[in-house]
This record gives C-alpha cells, sequence and structure tokens, in this order.
C-alpha cells in the first residue's frame, strides 16, 4: 500500500489524486493475514563518480535519494533543475547534487582501491572490505560468487526506532508509519540476494536480530528459504540487563540459524547454557544402562532383544548371554545355570522391555570387556547391566580413548586424554557474550570510542566456528559488516587452527544522524573528504581491521592482553592481509575501454579467489594478455596472441583462472578446450557490460 501511495502522490490531477487515495483508504480497512507487509519504491542509487549532464537524474546530497529532479541547463556552476513529479524549476549549485539511478536502469559498478593491510607477505590469503551500499554490493557479489559462499554471518539494523538505518537515504524512526514494512521490504531485498550466494550443498546463514522484528524475521526467513532447517537460539549480551520500568529486564537477543544440505552444527567443549567444560581431559569413559528407556521399547517391538543376562550370584560378574527368549514364552520357564541369577530387562514396575543389543552383539561386547554390572545386592540378587555405546567403543579401537586397566570382572577401565565434545544447546548464556566487556571494551582499546553497541567478539568467534571449524578453507561474508567483528573473528579461527578461511565485509560510509548534523551546518556534504572520513568504513571498519591485524592500536601502542580461549597474544596480531575497496559505478557512454579493463581488474581478481595482492594496471593501454601466477589468473585480451599466451598459461602451474576476451562464443569454446586450467570465463569486449547490475542481463 505505501507503494501504491508513492505513485499516486505522482498524479498531477489533484481531483483524481484525492478520489484514488479515498478508495486506497477503504482498501487498507480490509484485514489481512500472514506475513504482509508494504511494498515502497525501490531503492536509488546515488552515483557519484558519475558526471553531471544535461537530462540526468539528480538528486540533493543532504536531501532524499527518490526525490528526483531532471537537469535542464548546466551554466558553470549553476544548474537548472526541473522536478520530477510537479515540474517545478529550481536552480542549484552543482556540487549539491549527484547523478541517481532508479531502480530497474542499470548501472556500472567498479571497485576503486582505497588502502590494504599485509602483514603475511607470503600468504596468498586476502581479505577484502568492501564500502557500498549492501545491496549493490551483493548484486555484484552474486557474479562472482553463486553458490559458492559457505558461511554468511549479518547482524542487521534492529529496527528500534532510534533512526539508525536509512531507507532511500533517509532515516526511519519510531514515528513512522510504514517502519515495519519499511524493514522488511528492506531485508527482503537483501535476503534474497543472500540465498543466490549460498552454496545450496552444504552452507548456512546466520542471522541476529532482538525483539523488535524477530517474528517478523522468522516468518520471512521461513518464506525465502523454504528448504533451509530454521532453529532460532536465545543469547545473553548482558546479565545486568536493561532496566524498563514495569516490564522484564532485557538481557538477551536471538540468532537464527539457517542450514542448507549437509550443514550441521559441530559439538565443541561447551554446551552453551553456561561456560563449564563438560568432557574435562582425563576423564573416565562413560557406561550406559543396557536397558533401553524409550516408552516403545518393549518385548513384543524387536523380540530379537529379549533374552537373559547370566551372572554370579556372589558378585554379579556377568557369566554368559542368554539366547533370545521368543514373545509369548515365559521368561520364568528359561533354565538359569547354577550359582547365577538371571537379569531381564525389565521397567521398576516389571513391564518386559529389551536390551540395547542383539544376544550376538553382546557376547562380542562381553569379550572384549564392554558388558558389565553395577551395584549388584548379593543378598536380594539384584543389579543393572551396563554397556559401551558404539561411538565410546570406537574412540577405544581408534585411540581417542586408552585402556588403563581391567576390572575384577573383566570390564575395561579406560580414559580420554583430551577434552571432549557435547552438543550445544539453544539457550546460550556464556560469559564471553557480553556485549560490554568482549564488545565495546575489545573495539574501544583498538579505536577509541567510535562506535557503539558491538558485538562480542566472541559471540560471533563461537557462531562461526560451530559450522566453519571443519572448514579451513570457508568464504565467510558479512554485508552488514559495522565495526568489523566478523573479520576480526575469522582472524581468530585462523590463528587458532592454522585455517584459510577468507571473510568479505560490507558496509556504507555513512555517519550517524548527529554528525551528519555538525557537518551540513558547517557546508560538508556527503562525498566532500570531510564527511567521508569520519563515515563507518573509513572510521570505524578499516581502522579496527588495520589494528587487529597488526596488533595495535590506532595511535600505534601494542595491544594488550591475550585472547581468550588461545592465549594468542593480542599484540602478535594475525599473518594475514586484507584490501579496502569503495563500490564506484561508471559512465559507460564517457570511459575509454583502456579505463575501463583497469577498473575492472579488482573484479576479476576477486572472481579469481583474492588470490595475492590485488594486481594494478598504471597505464590505460589494454595489454594483449596478462599472465599472472601470484594472483593464480590469466587474461587474454587479443586473440591473435592465444598461442603465445597458451604456452605462458602452460608453463604457470598456479594458473587456475582464465578470462578469455571475446564476442564470439564458438572463439571462446574453442580457446578454452586448449587450456588445462581449473575455470575459464568468457568476458565481452565492452567490459562494463560483463558487470551491469540493477537490471537483467
Amino acid at each position: 500500500m505505501a507503494l501504491l501511495q508513492d505513485l499516486i502522490k505522482q498524479i498531477d490531477d489533484e481531483t483524481l489524486r484525492q478520489r484514488i487515495m479515498m478508495e486506497v483508504g477503504k482498501l487498507t480497512k480490509q484485514k489481512k493475514f500472514g506475513l504482509v507487509f508494504e511494498e515502497h519504491l525501490p531503492e536509488c542509487t546515488p552515483l557519484y563518480d558519475v558526471e553531471i549532464r544535461i537530462d540526468s537524474k539528480v538528486a540533493l546530497k543532504t536531501g532524499q535519494v527518490s526525490d528526483i529532479y531532471i537537469v535542464r541547463t548546466i551554466d558553470g556552476d549553476k544548474v537548472i533543475c526541473e522536478h520530477k513529479i510537479d515540474h517545478a524549476q529550481v536552480e542549484f549549485a552543482l556540487d549539491e547534487l549527484v547523478a541517481i539511478a532508479e531502480f530497474g536502469e542499470p548501472i556500472y559498478p567498479y571497485l576503486k582501491p582505497i588502502d590494504m593491510v599485509c602483514n603475511a607477505p607470503d600468504s596468498d590469503l586476502w581479505h577484502t572490505l568492501i564500502e557500498a551500499d549492501n545491496y549493490h554490493a551483493l548484486q555484484l557479489l552474486e557474479y562472482l560468487y553463486a553458490g559458492k559462499v559457505d558461511c554468511i554471518y549479518i547482524d542487521p539494523p534492529y529496527n528500534t526506532g532510534a533512526r539508525d538505518w536509512k531507507y532511500n537515504n533517509d532515516y526511519v524512526d519510531g514515528t513512522d508509519a510504514y517502519r515495519h514494512s519499511k524493514w522488511l521490504s528492506f531485508m527482503e531485498k537483501r535476503l534474497r540476494m543472500a540465498k543466490k550466494l549460498l552454496n545450496p550443498k552444504d552452507s548456512v546463514l546466520i542471522v541476529t536480530i532482538d525483539e523488535k522484528e524477530y517474528l517478523h524475521l522468522g516468518c520471512l526467513l521461513e518464506e525465502i528459504f523454504t528448504e533451509a532447517r530454521i532453529q532460532m537460539i536465545t543469547t545473553v549480551i548482558s546479565a545486568k540487563g536493561v532496566v524498563r520500568t514495569g516490564q522484564f529486564s532485557r538481557v538477551e537477543e536471538y540468532i537464527y540459524i539457517l542450514e542448507l544440505g549437509n550443514s550441521s552444527v559441530q559439538p565443541g567443549i561447551y554446551n552453551m547454557l553456561d561456560d563449564e567444560i563438560k568432557k574435562e581431559p582425563d576423564r573416565s569413559i562413560e557406561w550406559l544402562g543396557f536397558r533401553r528407556r524409550a516408552p516403545q521399547a518393549k518385548r513384543n517391538s524387536r523380540p530379537n532383544q529379549f533374552y537373559p543376562v547370566f551372572v554370579s550370584n556372589s558378585d554379579g560378574r556377568i557369566i554368559s548371554i542368554g539366547d533370545v527368549v521368543k514373545h509369548g514364552v515365559d521368561r520364568n520357564s528359561i533354565p538359569v545355570p547354577e550359582g547365577c541369577t538371571a537379569l531381564w530387562p525389565l521397567s521398576r514396575d516389571g513391564d518386559e522391555r529389551l536390551w540395547s543389543l542383539v544376544p550376538e552383539q553382546a557376547r562380542i561386547n562381553f569379550e572384549k570387556g564392554y558388558l558389565r554390572v553395577n551395584n549388584w545386592n548379593s543378598e536380594k540378587r539384584t543389579g543393572t547391566v551396563y554397556y559401551l555405546p558404539s561411538g565410546t567403543i570406537d574412540d577405544i579401537e581408534n585411540g581417542k580413548a586408552e585402556i588403563v586397566g581391567y576390572n575384577a570382572d573383566g570390564s575395561v577401565e579406560a580414559k580420554y586424554h583430551s577434552e571432549g565434545t557435547t552438543p550445544p544447546k539453544r539457550v546460550w548464556n556464556m560469559k564471553t557474550h557480553n556485549a560490554e566487556t568482549y564488545g565495546t571494551n575489545i573495539l574501544n582499546a583498538i579505536i577509541g570510542k567510535r562506535f557503539d553497541y558491538p558485538k562480542s567478539l566472541y559471540a560471533v568467534h563461537d557462531s562461526l566456528r560451530f559450522y566453519v571449524e571443519r572448514k579451513k578453507d570457508a568464504l565467510i561474508i558479512d554485508f552488514f559488516s559495522g565495526s568489523g567483528t566478523t573479520l576480526h573473528a575469522v582472524n581468530l579461527l585462523n590463528a587458532e587452527d592454522g585455517g584459510h578461511r577468507r571473510c568479505i565485509m560490507v558496509t556504507n560510509n555513512e555517519v550517524s544522524e548527529a554528525e551528519a548534523k555538525v557537518l551540513m551546518k558547517q557546508g560538508i556534504k556527503p562525498s566532500d573528504e570531510e564527511w567521508e572520513k569520519l563515515g563507518i568504513a573509513r572510521y570505524v571498519t578499516w581502522p579496527r581491521t588495520v589494528c587487529s591485524i597488526e596488533g595495535h592500536d590506532v595511535n600505534g601502542n601494542p595491544l594488550k592482553g591475550n585472547y581468550l580461549g588461545s592465549n594468542i597474544p593480542m599484540a602478535d596480531g594475525f599473518k594475514t592481509n586484507a584490501a579496502y575497496f569503495k563500490l564506484g559505478f561508471l559512465d559507460k557512454a564517457s570511459i575509454r575501454i583502456g579505463r575501463q579493463f583497469r577498473e575492472m581488474l579488482p573484479i576479476l581478481w576477486m572472481k579469481a579467489g583474492c588470490f595475492g595482492p590485488c594486481p594494478v594496471l598504471v597505464d590505460q593501454k589494454v595489454p594483449e594478455y596478462m599472465v599472472l601466477p601470484e594472483n593464480r589468473m590469466a587474461i587474454l585480451n587479443d586473440n591473435s596472441c592465444f598461442k603465445r599466451f597458451a604456452e605462458e598459461v602452460g608453463n604457470a602451474l598456479e594458473i587456475e583462472t582464465v578470462y578469455l576476451v571475446t564476442d564470439s562464443d564458438a572463439d571462446y569454446r574453442s580457446m578454452s578446450k586448449g587450456l588445462n586450467v581449473k575455470q575459464t570465463y568468457q568476458l565481452y569486449r565492452d567490459y562494463l557490460d560483463n558487470f551491469r547490475i540493477n537490471s537483467r542481463r
């Protein structure tokens, strides 16, 4: 309905506009069911890199990007514009305006290198930070990594009403009647793009949220990810809580976990309900009761698992395993060896139940010392049969648990020398997840007080570890990266186990509303250097990334303390590298082919896997070809050089990805057959057309 109202406002005839609004008002009173939210006008895109010309669509840098004007004349730095809806003509200064693209109009992205940190020159692992509106970044990432991402972790705006996020470049607050529908519209577009990135055979989406939108978000996730297994974690982020007069104190947030394909949680040493290790080192193996406890485990359900276990009257040692007693045969009619007692799988009230194994397997396990009787009472001749489950037996036989002796009854005594794992629970109450102690305090120690409410480093670390612990080459994306906690956590995981996981972060470079007001009073506008340097990407995310990798704060002082759980000194930093890019947009009509190719190189580098430092082309001349072993990629621009190119590629065994620039599908197929590499891609000679977004190709 909001979209309809936005469109109605564009009707020039006031009488018709009012009549339609009246009819729409009647429609809004009809009852709706399910997750129904208002579609809004799609978000427009400011194009700061595109030159403003006659007939350009523009908006004020300090206004709503959806408030569109058409440029009619340009005289020096004075511009006469016509409003798109009411056609009123207004004069602006040229530097007050920015070119824009409406939804559906093609735009041509490129990645502009901003900075890099190299703390492991011998490593080919490079993380990336992309400064961008995340919707357009996701469109580009779809081209690069569709179906290849192992894990997406996001912490989206919680829509608290605190004017901390924007829709169409305008802050959304608690007084906005369409606050919830704008948030859902905003999230739906991005989640649908995220789904295209995830590997459908084995990947996970992790989304954090609080009470304001968790119900709506759950419905939205179920609607988009119909094939996923969805769970919701309740996680305590501050035990002292947020006091609310007359209400319960809030201590928790929520984490949605969406598992695709074969993805599954890996157990750890904590059950997450508390921070005590449940299976400490040098612990004894666990014996389980041999009688099955399930209510349906009755004698007639599995007749081959009802039989006697004969034990010595004197000490309760198992003497032998009897045969199956068929259903209908009275168990008391079974003869018992002299000096023995028959133990049966009976419940406390005397119901006939089942043992956990058939007699043949029970005899094998008994001979190996994996079956015994506990709590034997020689007077009453009662005791309980215990056994080792198959998992524990496997641990003994593969050396994970060591036999340290045998009991008098012949049963084994065995111990685990390392910590064991336990299934995590769906309520997390870990001290290390405290957002203030291990989020705010860690961040402030690195960059000072520049960002409110960062996640606990260890909360993100644990969330990721459950799914990428065994994927040491995992690709992880966070397109609401905020203060950069996700990359910090990925680097910590890699440092702990020698992993090679790669992280791509995406964040905009917005300043807070309060900062924006101060800057505008000073005549400073978006895209001005004074404005940009205070944006979140440049003032928070990237400084944290550089400092945590190099092991110092923003003033150059070594970081203090060790990372919890691993005792890795923070001052050691991490042996890794990261590149920082800004997503920009080019004017296809005015960009020469040489510059097109130069601006496309970072995108090709990312698609090839981000190996080694991103290559740079100094001049604007398009090379005949490039063979880049350090980056594991090669590019052929001139087909007449294919023979020489193929020979060099063949000699460079590191090359995995080859780009062949040709408009001919037949030429591409012919050339790709002559290359023994992991993957080849066809690129069109008009380079920007390869990466057109915002409209269908």
